[in-house]
């Protein structure tokens, strides 16, 4: 399965829009074409429709978000749900504040989402803060374990229900979750919280899976949280192999080369995943 979802996009090469926080642009570009993707980055309201319509897949990070921005991603995503190309949401920082969090259920309620990622504390912001998301239970903790995992699962399939999105929830164990079926994918290394921009390279990386698979929304996005968490892994151990000084920045490097030299292969042998 895993194998199938990353040679598409290898064959297809989705060209993706991004409007995403300017921290991570660069690194979002650059695991785009690492993965076998291609990216444009416009944030202009006057261009955004346009822009959108030469793409295959809309990815919208509201990570710096400002008001010059707002109106770019509504009419993006407008724009790409007219014409049936997938759209990822990443509500970075939802509930930080009310601009974030207001935002981004302004972007749910107006615009139709293939996948709503985020950790588990900005998914249920978003969940609790909807006024369409009464009976979801409001005492998910805010850290995913073994032992809290079905009820998370639950949670988020209530909230795919509602949304129509498949709901990606990154933490130690990650969650991919729709009204019928759930990943539970345990790929990755803690060096990865080290790195600013892991969580949005994913979300980019994701709509390009999402874009050269969109009849398996589901199983595209899983397969993108498995090849990342491989590559946090595959990264972690050449760190380990005889180079004390190396950091975190060379731990990024190390990352895209990963997803760069990925194969079907590799990531079939090395994705962790059960569903339920």
């Amino acid at each position: 399965m895993m194998q199938e979802m990353l040679s598409s996009v290898r064959e297809k090469t989705p060209l993706v829009h991004n409007i995403t926080n300017y921290v991570t642009v660069n690194d979002c570009a650059n695991i785009l074409l690492a993965c076998g993707g291609s990216p444009i980055m416009a944030d202009d309201e006057n261009e955004a429709e346009e822009i959108t319509s030469i793409c295959q897949g809309l990815n919208i990070n509201i990570g710096t978000l400002n008001q010059r921005t707002i109106g770019a991603m509504l009419r993006a995503g407008k724009k790409s749900n007219e014409l049936g190309h997938p759209v990822l949401l990443d509500p970075v920082g939802a509930g930080a504040s009310k601009l974030r969090t207001q935002t981004a259920l302004r972007l749910i309620e107006e615009v139709r989402f293939t996948v709503i990622k985020g950790n588990i504390s900005e998914i249920k912001t978003l969940a609790l803060g909807s006024s369409t998301t009464k009976g979801v239970d409001a005492d998910v903790a805010d850290i995913v374990t073994e032992e809290n995992l079905d009820q998370v699962i639950a949670f988020a399939r209530e909230f795919s229900k509602q949304t129509g999105a498949v709901i990606v929830i990154t933490g130690v164990i990650d969650l991919v979750v729709n009204d019928k079926q759930a990943f539970i994918i345990r790929n990755g290394h803690a060096m990865m919280a080290k790195v600013t921009g892991t969580g949005c390279m994913l979300g980019a990386m994701m709509t390009a899976y999402l874009a050269a698979n969109k009849e398996e929304p589901a199983r595209a996005a899983a397969a993108a949280v498995c090849a990342m968490g491989t590559a946090g892994e595959r990264a972690y151990e050449i760190m380990s192999a005889g180079r004390p000084h190396e950091g975190n920045a060379s731990y990024r490097n190390h990352i895209i080369d990963e997803i760069f030299n990925m194969d079907g292969k590799i990531l079939e042998e090395s994705a962790k995943y059960e569903l339920r």
